[in-house]
């Protein structure tokens, strides 16, 4: 097809600009986000050296591991907290690697406890605390967690069950040497706490 006027060369010269521009700038967008994704997969792989030997090992998202950190943080600190032995210098260690786990309210109920006479009568009766965690909910919208344990007292004339129930609210921080899920436990409260069985021992 032959165009003889210039006013229809001009606009079909106009249409395959613009068409050669939009198809220039579709294919350099496509282009980009597909080498953006490519360089991120890359950059999730990483090589762990054994033995001089690369192995390839793929870096997740924190975000999709969080629900479970949470949980083994809230299990360590009650772990550390409740689970003691008749030894002042442990439970003094035993509190002091709590506490980087937590703000102020758990030096508050370590205090009242102290106060009660709690860590003088484990020393006193030779008692061994053992904390069993049984389940642990979790509210991630709101940071928030409810902790579900039982607490054995192992004493030289019983053995009591506690039923431990606690509650709180969980706050990202950085990561440190003492605090390697950096998460902070705020506003900790116990719920219940009170006895399910009491057995005697026999002491003859």
């Amino acid at each position: 097809m032959i165009i003889k006027n210039i006013e229809d060369k001009i606009r079909l010269a106009t249409i395959i600009a613009i068409g050669s521009l939009i198809a220039s700038v579709t294919i350099v967008a496509i282009t980009s986000f597909y080498a953006y994704r490519l360089v991120g997969a890359s950059q999730r792989n990483i090589y762990i050296l054994d033995n001089n030997v690369p192995i390839l090992a793929k870096q997740t998202d924190m975000q999709m591991n969080r629900p479970a950190e949470y949980r083994a943080h809230v299990d360590l600190f009650h772990s550390l907290f409740f689970s003691l032995t008749p030894d002042d210098k442990y439970m003094e260690y035993q509190m002091k690697k709590a506490m980087y786990l937590i703000d102020e309210s758990g030096m508050q109920q370590y205090n009242d406890l102290k106060e009660k006479g709690f860590f003088n009568s484990i020393l006193s009766s030779s008692s061994v605390l053992t904390l069993q965690t049984d389940s642990i909910a979790l509210d991630i919208p709101k940071h928030y967690f409810r902790y579900y344990g039982r607490l054995k007292i192992d004493r030289r004339s019983s053995t009591v069950i506690r039923s431990l129930i606690t509650e709180g609210y969980l706050k990202d921080i950085p990561r440190s040497d003492n605090n390697p899920h950096g998460v902070l436990i705020t506003n900790w409260k116990t719920l219940e706490n009170k006895d399910l069985e009491d057995v005697e021992k026999n002491t003859f």
